[in-house]
């Protein structure tokens, strides 16, 4: 094998079990002059590396050892060092959200596969959305709403009965959680260099959270959301089982499943 490989896991039996068997058949260094990162985990772990870690512009191949890999690969003993060389490299951007909340104190944060707005209390939330160009939807009375990648469109997204985008569909699912009214609004898709204008209509009695895929951000007054390209995610698949793959079949799923 040319590329010289550094190994992230999650401390799980899987992945501890998985890494034992890495150690045995790869040419192990440094992370600083590894040329490939394996990420031994669930996507939870895969999310929270790449973020932790995309600053080093090195591709990341993901094996999976939780309950659902979507970012991941399925772990081969057989096919491993095939897999390693013979691969589908993706490139993502994530999403940037900024938030002010109620001390006026603005957090920023990314999300590779949604940003959810949620209700912080027993009460429905009250939020307006726009984009820098139009006006989305004057006032939304919902449990939430969410801001979906493509590469995240088959995750909380998909579960709220969001549309499942294709990686080079250049758009961003909003989708509404349980909608109260307007109550036949089922989201739109907009443009992937729009930015995303979110106002709380009454932050004092309906209080949201701003949840970038796992950092929260409680008590927002406004949000901002948008594509970042500066930012770059670099994922290696096995061959043919790339994450459009994947995406593709979840949209037939889906298709099957409403007919």
């Amino acid at each position: 094998m040319e590329n010289s490989i550094y190994i992230f896991f999650d401390d799980n039996k899987n992945s501890l079990k998985i890494l034992s068997f890495l150690k045995k058949k790869l040419k192990l260094t440094s992370l600083k002059k590894a040329s490939l990162l394996i990420v031994v985990g669930g996507d939870g772990f895969m999310l929270k590396t790449l973020k932790k870690y995309h600053m080093l512009g090195k591709p990341f191949y993901g094996i999976n050892s939780g309950n659902y890999g979507f970012l991941m690969n399925r772990f081969s003993k057989k096919n491993l060092l095939i897999n390693l060389i013979k691969n589908d490299l993706v490139t993502i951007n994530p999403l940037e959200m900024t938030v002010t909340n109620k001390l006026n104190q603005i957090k920023k944060s990314i999300a590779i596969n949604e940003v959810s707005i949620l209700r912080q209390s027993k009460q429905t939330v009250n939020i307006s959305i726009n984009t820098n160009k139009k006006k989305i939807i004057k006032k939304l009375v919902s449990d939430g709403v969410l801001i979906s990648t493509p590469a995240g469109s088959t995750a909380y997204n998909l579960s709220v009965y969001g549309p499942i985008l294709n990686l080079d569909s250049k758009k961003l699912a909003i989708t509404p959680i349980s909608t109260f009214r307007p109550r036949r609004w089922k989201g739109t898709l907009v443009n992937d260099k729009s930015k995303i204008i979110i106002k709380n209509l009454d932050s004092d009695k309906r209080p949201i959270s701003a949840v970038a895929d796992n950092h929260e951000v409680r008590n927002a007054k406004n949000i901002t959301i948008q594509i970042n390209k500066k930012i770059q995610f670099n994922l290696m698949y096995d061959k043919n089982k790339s994450l459009q793959n994947k995406i593709k079949i979840e949209q037939l799923r889906k298709e099957t499943s409403t007919n």
